[in-house]
C-alpha cells in the first residue's frame, strides 16, 4: 500500500470528525439534560447521577479489548458503526430510564444502569476504533491538525446539541425528552454512518495473518511490555486526572471566594474552555507547519502544557489567599490554553506512537490509552470534590481548602511534565538505536 493511497484526505478526516461530533450530541444529553432532571425535576441526590456517569467512564476500561478486536478484523468501520448503534440506543434508552424514574424508581434506575453501561461500550467502541484509524492513516504532518479539527468538532457537537435540544425540550415533559433523546440518537448514528462508510475503503490493506490468532491477553502484555507504551499510560492518567479534577471545583470556588453569580461563574468556565481552543488551535497551526519535526514539537508541547498548566493553577490557587481583587479570569483563561496544548499535543503523540512497538497492535495501544483517560474522568472529579470536602473540613474553612487542592493539582501536573519528558526520552532513545542498527546494515553491505 503506497503512502499516498493510505493518507486521508482533509475531506476524510472531516468526515471522521463528524463521527466524533455524533459521540458529543449524545453523550451531552447524559452528562447535561438527563443529569439536570434526575436532580430537579425528580429530586434525587446528585449522587445518583454522578454514579451513572462513572459507570459510563468505568465501563471503558475495556478499550484495550475492543481495539483488539478491531486490529483481528480487516476493517475497523464495523467497530465504528457498532460502536454507534450501541450508543444511540444507550441515549434513548437513558431516556427512557429517566422519565420511568418518576413513577417507579427502582425499575427506572435498572434502565438507566444499562443504558449508560451501553453508552459507556457504544464510546469506547466507537471511539477507540475511530482514532486508531486517524493513527494508521493520517499523514505524519496531519496528525496534530487533524486532532484539533476532530476534537473541535467534537465541541461543537457539545455546543449544537445544547442549545438546540434545549429549545426542543420546551416546555419541558416526560414525553418531550424522551422523543428529543430518541431523535437526537437516531440523527448522530445516520449522520455517524453516512459520514465514515467509503473512509476505509481508500487504499486499505489487508490485515496480517496474525492478527485474529493473537489472544487478547498476550496482545495486552506484549504492549505492556513496551516501556514507553507503559510511560505514556502513566502519563495519559495523570494528566487527565489532574484536568479533570478542576472540572467540578473551579465554580464553586468562583462563587465562594470571588462572589461571582452563577452566570459569572459560568462564563468563567467558558473563559477555560476558549482557552483550551485556542491552545489547541495553536499546537495544530505549529504542527502543521513543523512537518518532519512535528513528533518533537508535539513531546516538547506535552511537558510545557504540563509545565504552563501546574504553573497555572498555581496561579488560580494563589486567587484564595490573595482575594477578590486577584485577576481570576486571566488566570483560568492561562489554564484553559495550557491544557489545550497539553491534551492535543498528547493526542497527537498517541496517533504516533499507535504504530510503533510490536506490530499489529495499533487498537490495543489506542485503547489502553482511552482507557487510562477513561478511568482518570472517572476518578478525577470524584477525587476532586471529595478532596475539597475533606480539606474543608480540616481547615474549618472553604477558601484554604479550594487553594490546597488547586495546589495539588498543579503538582500532578508537574508530575505529568516529567512522565512526559520520560516518554519523549524514549522517543529520542528508540530512533538513535534504528538510526544505528540501519547504520550498521548498510555498514555490512
Amino acid at each position: 500500500m503506497s503512502e499516498k493511497s493510505a493518507t486521508l484526505s482533509w475531506l476524510d478526516i472531516i468526515r471522521i470528525g463528524l463521527v466524533q461530533t455524533s459521540i458529543g450530541a449524545v453523550v451531552v444529553i447524559a452528562t447535561s439534560t438527563l443529569n439536570r432532571v434526575m436532580v430537579v425535576e425528580i429530586g434525587l441526590p446528585a449522587l445518583v447521577p454522578g454514579i451513572l456517569m462513572t459507570l459510563h467512564y468505568a465501563v471503558q476500561v475495556l478499550r484495550p479489548r475492543w481495539g483488539h478486536g478491531s486490529d483481528g478484523g480487516r476493517r475497523r468501520t464495523p467497530w465504528i458503526i457498532g460502536g454507534m448503534s450501541a450508543l444511540a440506543l444507550g441515549g434513548a434508552l437513558a431516556a427512557v430510564g429517566t422519565v420511568l424514574m418518576q413513577s417507579d424508581l427502582v425499575m427506572g434506575l435498572v434502565v438507566a444502569l444499562v443504558a449508560f453501561l451501553m453508552l459507556g461500550m457504544g464510546v469506547g467502541a466507537a471511539g477507540t476504533s475511530l482514532l486508531t484509524l486517524l493513527a494508521e492513516r493520517a499523514h505524519p504532518a496531519r496528525r496534530a491538525p487533524a486532532a484539533t479539527i476532530v476534537w473541535t468538532m467534537m465541541i461543537a457537537g457539545f455546543a449544537i446539541t445544547a442549545i438546540s435540544a434545549g429549545k426542543a425540550l420546551e416546555p419541558f415533559s416526560g414525553e418531550r425528552l424522551i422523543l428529543v433523546a430518541s431523535a437526537v440518537s437516531a440523527i448522530a448514528f445516520i449522520a455517524s454512518t453516512l459520514a465514515i462508510l467509503g473512509v476505509e475503503n481508500k487504499g486499505a490493506a489487508a490485515p496480517r495473518a496474525d492478527k485474529a490468532k493473537t489472544p487478547f491477553r498476550q496482545a495486552l502484555r506484549e504492549v505492556w511490555s513496551e516501556p514507553r507504551t507503559r510511560r505514556f499510560t502513566l502519563f495519559v492518567f495523570t494528566s487527565m486526572f489532574a484536568y479533570n479534577a478542576q472540572d467540578l471545583i473551579l465554580e464553586p470556588f468562583a462563587g465562594l471566594v470571588f462572589g461571582m453569580t452563577p452566570g459569572q461563574s459560568t462564563q468563567l468556565g467558558g473563559m477555560q474552555h476558549a482557552g483550551v481552543l485556542v491552545g489547541m488551535v495553536v499546537v495544530a497551526i505549529t504542527g502543521y507547519f513543523a512537518g518532519k519535526q512535528e513528533a518533537p514539537l508535539l513531546q516538547r508541547c506535552m511537558i510545557g502544557g504540563c509545565v504552563a498548566s501546574g504553573l497555572a493553577m498555581v496561579a488560580v490557587a494563589a486567587g484564595g489567599i490573595v482575594g477578590p481583587q486577584w485577576p481570576i479570569r486571566s488566570a483560568v483563561f492561562v489554564l484553559g490554553v495550557a491544557n489545550g496544548i497539553f491534551s492535543i499535543a498528547a493526542i497527537g503523540s498517541m496517533m504516533a506512537m499507535a504504530r510503533s512497538g510490536h506490530a499489529s497492535r495499533e487498537g490495543v495501544r489506542m485503547g489502553l490509552w482511552g482507557a487510562a483517560q477513561a478511568l482518570a474522568f472517572a476518578l478525577g472529579g470524584l477525587v476532586g470534590t471529595l478532596a475539597v470536602d475533606v480539606a474543608r473540613w480540616a481547615f474549618g474553612e472553604a477558601t484554604p481548602a479550594y487553594t490546597a487542592v488547586f495546589l495539588g493539582e498543579g503538582v500532578l501536573f508537574m508530575l505529568a511534565a516529567i512522565l512526559a519528558f520520560a516518554v519523549a526520552r524514549d522517543g529520542r532513545t528508540s530512533a538513535q538505536d534504528e538510526t544505528t542498527f540501519s547504520s550498521s546494515l548498510e555498514h555490512a553491505r
